[in-house]
């Protein structure tokens, strides 16, 4: 009974170490979320504990360093928010501006450099050292595509059995590969063997970010010219007859 109790008792205090330790755990990262908050946005106004900024103007001037009150006057002066943007600075750099035109700003710059942003992507093809012309022009037609998008190709010769003692010919085909799509795309990684395959990488001559640029003008022209309607066309040959 006696070793029953006890077995419990340790049991009990297992238990309410691990708890104690997962509420540990729980606390830190809380704080450490709270910090991460803080830290990522900075402090305007009235959460500015401090006694005294250097204060810069809406402009860019540096007005120098003054009690925060006084700051905080001038930005309900002129309807505007204090910003600290240089916290470990001492005294820290607080600065006038409006501030949710600010975070409207960087956010629209921030989504527009996502939407301009190149993701590399590397295509494929894959040919065999005894291709016929007529699948050699579907292929070659294949590379063409992907270099005009802006992208990388990853050209594979496969020899299979005997061809393997002749790279010589996968050499060659890639080499006029090359050759045939070099206003577009230039070699980027030269033929090289590896196991039974050979491989050549080409690079596109047009960056990605050019390709869409391109394509953007290219419709933006279209829509244009587009030919004018009917309405347009009776209001003309109203302009006509009078």
């Amino acid at each position: 009974m006696a070793l029953a109790i006890r077995r419990e008792g340790a049991t009990v205090g297992l238990l309410r170490t691990r708890c104690q330790e997962a509420f540990l755990v729980l606390g830190v990262v809380t704080t450490r979320r709270r910090r991460s908050r803080h830290i990522s946005e900075p402090r305007i106004n009235d959460r500015i504990r401090v006694p005294e900024v250097r204060l810069v103007g809406p402009n860019g001037e540096q007005v120098g360093i003054v009690r925060v009150e006084d700051a905080l006057r001038l930005a309900a002066e002129a309807d505007l928010d204090l910003v600290e943007v240089a916290p470990m600075a001492r005294p820290p750099v607080a600065k006038l501006m409006d501030y949710g035109k600010y975070k409207y700003e960087t956010a629209m710059k921030a989504r527009e450099a996502r939407k301009n942003q190149v993701n590399t992507v590397i295509k494929e093809i894959k040919l065999r050292p005894k291709i016929d012309d007529h699948d050699y022009g579907t292929k070659k037609g294949h590379v063409v595509r992907f270099l005009k998008a802006g992208d990388k190709v990853k050209v594979t010769i496969m020899f299979r059995g005997r061809e393997q003692s002749r790279p010589e010919l996968g050499f060659r085909l890639l080499q006029r590969l090359a050759e045939d799509v070099i206003e577009l795309g230039h070699v980027e990684s030269a033929p090289k063997q590896d196991g039974r395959n050979m491989v050549m990488v080409l690079g596109p001559t047009a960056k990605k970010a050019q390709v869409r640029q391109a394509k953007r003008r290219d419709a933006e022209r279209a829509q244009g010219e587009q030919p004018a309607g009917p309405a347009d066309d009776g209001a003309a040959l109203a302009g006509d007859a009078q």
